[in-house]
């Protein structure tokens, strides 16, 4: 006994079906991990501080990844394009006044003429999300510790560097030591030519910062 065959009429709508089904997953499968890109990029280049109070999104083409110390609480790879060491990025809260750590900034850069540092490194501050928030540019011989300065060990010379840095100071922060105001660092460095091109990045990134749920 042979198995009965299914009519030519049953087996023209079966295959169309089974291809329609193909085609709809084939479809699914192209645009999915496109769309599952974009979001997980989106979502890895928008981070927050304070707490979550405030939020920022990294430029386009900064690449999240994982802080080299515990006390970062975000960190970035910044694109060369160069044969150059991409930028790094970092966010963090710490103590101490504005001055003593702009002060502290300028002292891990020297120049290669002999000259003071802050004569040729500029700052300014800004109102921004209710915030006061400082930013200064600083460039020369950047004094880099891979291991963060709590890790002790030599610093290495990085000659014709730059270093962009923003002070957000939050007002009225009540996990802040001093019950009052709560200070976060944003500091992006690296060859002068990487920090070059993403500097009105950063800029834009900062100057973009909004309270949550705004």
């Amino acid at each position: 006994m042979f198995a009965s065959r299914p009519s030519s009429g049953r087996l023209s709508v079966a295959v169309a079906h089974a291809l329609s089904a193909v085609v709809v997953l084939a479809a699914f499968v192209a645009a999915s991990p496109a769309s599952g890109q974009a979001v997980v990029a989106d979502e890895a280049r928008a981070f927050s501080i304070a707490g979550g109070t405030l939020l920022l999104e990294a430029p386009d083409g900064w690449k999240r990844v994982q802080p080299k110390v515990n006390i970062i609480e975000a960190e970035f790879a910044i694109p060369s394009g160069d044969d150059l060491p991409p930028g790094r990025m970092t966010v963090m809260g710490a103590g101490g006044s504005v001055q003593a750590n702009v002060d502290r900034w300028y002292g891990q850069f020297s120049q290669p003429d002999g000259s003071a540092t802050k004569d040729k490194a500029t700052s300014k501050t800004l109102k921004l999300a209710g915030c006061n928030v400082t930013i200064i540019d600083v460039s020369g011989t950047y004094k880099d510790m891979p291991g963060g300065p709590m890790a002790g060990g030599r610093s290495i010379d990085r000659p014709d560097y730059r270093m962009l840095a923003a002070i957000v100071e939050i007002p009225g922060a009540g996990g802040a030591a001093d019950g009052q105001t709560e200070r976060h660092f944003i500091k992006f460095y690296g060859p002068s030519a990487t920090v070059a091109k993403s500097a009105d990045g950063f800029r834009k990134m900062i100057e973009g910062m909004v309270p949550a749920g705004k």
